[in-house]
């Protein structure tokens, strides 16, 4: 893919670059139903060479999801060139769809009002997902910017907790009074263009607006219109209290396989619902974010900012720096009966350990950003050097630590710069092993999911004791 500069060349000219976007538009997904690296690169060239036509002509079949991933894949300072190209494809549904970060990265450019109007399309958990993490500033302004309704709503949505089923509901649903019949609700139903045309359950209430039962369009459908909606409703439902937490809500759709729920406040009353589409995402939200504390690589998040990333990984493997110091301390208690280098003895399982660490961090990241199709061919060249310098801005800030720390404990500057050299150099190692060895793996059919710890591993411990004894070897004397 093309990087923009003063003195771009467009790469392809006349008939070979109409041959080439016709050949990108024919075929536009892999086997995976993932973006081409060709179809990306001829959108990103056709906005290069100032042809926004060509580019929205390749752009306007795909799916609001399938656009989503397009600005993802676009490298972070041509994002903005590419959705300005794209004009009125870049809609409320594909800033819906976009990663957090990408998302705020586009936003933070429009103006309040923009924004607001994309918010007004929107279902009230996507708006409030879109403006909940704006400066307080910016997020009065676009709230200033709404109709008094859609601002009552989503002002009432970010009073409750974040993650949970306050949060992650939506507003618009279709209640009934229980002595309505069949054939008024399917009359009321059509009679009233401002319903929501999104929903799979009508819910019936009773006088103070609580839920006591729900029926399927389906079993509407399908009974005379003379029915009563008491005799056809089911009594037994789930309800979500508002301030249940979002991995408890996916839970219970997951146990009770729910396709949607309704969500009631303290007194019981029906405040909104909560779609199974919704509950999906926080499963595999929930999910990844459990593997990634284990590893302690914080959210995994490919389009995370570089300094939010480092610092989340940096204050695990200082603590583990911490660890692996202590049982090397122990060895060292031993020193006197060991020859001439008796500290490299003591020191270098701390190197392999904490590139053993940081490969297992890089290795979580990858591993969820494969599975979710965040890393394709299209952006792996950005993922390796992303990595690249996240492990050299770690291994500088640890090795320089682990070199004053072992120059306070034996008093030597050649051991203590050996060290902290090595440190970097098994950092640097762990994140290229961390990224090349499950993409390695995936592309050949292989799950890294399984194997990839095996490998990074064994490349960590082996070249760590090599790049430490080595330079031990050739320094120390």
């Amino acid at each position: 893919m093309s990087e923009r500069g003063d003195t771009a060349e467009p790469l392809l000219k006349g008939d070979d670059a109409d041959e080439a976007i016709a050949a990108a538009a024919e075929s536009r997904h892999d086997e995976d139903d993932r973006l081409k690296p060709e179809f990306v690169s001829a959108v990103l060239d056709a906005v290069e060479e100032g042809d926004a036509e060509r580019a929205r002509d390749l752009v306007s079949p795909l799916h609001p999801a399938d656009i989503a991933d397009l600005l993802e894949l676009t490298p972070a300072d041509r994002r903005g060139e590419v959705a300005a190209a794209l004009g009125d494809l870049v809609g409320a549904e594909v800033l819906s769809e976009l990663n957090d970060y990408v998302r705020d990265d586009l936003i933070g450019d429009l103006a309040p009002e923009q924004v607001a109007e994309f918010a007004s399309e929107l279902d009230t958990d996507d708006a409030v997902a879109m403006i909940e993490d704006m400066e307080e500033a910016d997020q009065q302004a676009v709230l200033d910017a709404l109709d008094p309704e859609d601002r009552a709503a989503i002002e009432s949505a970010l009073s409750y907790p974040e993650e949970s089923a306050g949060r992650l509901m939506q507003r618009d649903l279709v209640a009934v009074p229980e002595h309505m019949t069949v054939g008024q609700v399917i009359d009321y139903l059509r009679d009233n263009g401002d319903l929501t045309r999104d929903f799979w359950e009508i819910y019936v209430v009773d006088a103070k607006h609580r839920p006591i039962g729900y029926c399927q369009l389906s079993w509407i459908l399908t009974c005379p219109r003379a029915i009563a909606m008491a005799d056809l409703m089911k009594r037994e439902q789930t309800l979500i209290p508002v301030d249940m937490d979002q991995e408890e809500v996916a839970l219970r759709f997951q146990k009770y396989a729910l396709i949607s729920a309704a969500v009631v406040d303290g007194g019981g009353r029906l405040v909104g619902m909560i779609t199974v589409d919704d509950v999906v995402h926080i499963i595999s939200e929930e999910a990844g974010e459990d593997i990634l504390r284990l590893s302690g690589a914080g959210e995994g998040d490919i389009n995370e900012p570089i300094l939010m990333t480092v610092r989340a990984r940096l204050i695990w493997l200082v603590v583990n720096l911490g660890t692996a110091m202590l049982a090397a301390s122990v060895v060292g208690l031993f020193e006197g009966t060991i020859e001439r280098f008796a500290m490299l003895a003591a020191l270098m399982g701390i190197v392999s350990g904490m590139g053993g660490n940081a490969g297992t961090q890089t290795l979580a990241v990858v591993v969820r950003a494969l599975a979710t199709n965040q890393l394709t061919s299209s952006n792996t060249a950005r993922m390796i050097g992303r990595e690249f310098r996240i492990a050299a801005t770690n291994g500088a800030t640890l090795g320089t630590l682990i070199g004053i720390g072992s120059y306070i404990i034996y008093g030597r500057i050649d051991l203590s710069l050996v060290f902290g050299a090595a440190i970097v150099t098994n950092n640097l190692v762990a994140g290229l092993a961390g990224v090349l060895v499950p993409i390695t793996l995936e592309r050949n059919n292989v799950d890294p999911a399984v194997s990839s710890a095996v490998f990074v591993t064994m490349m960590t411990d082996s070249l760590g004791f090599f790049s430490f004894l080595g330079l031990a070897t050739l320094f120390l004397r």
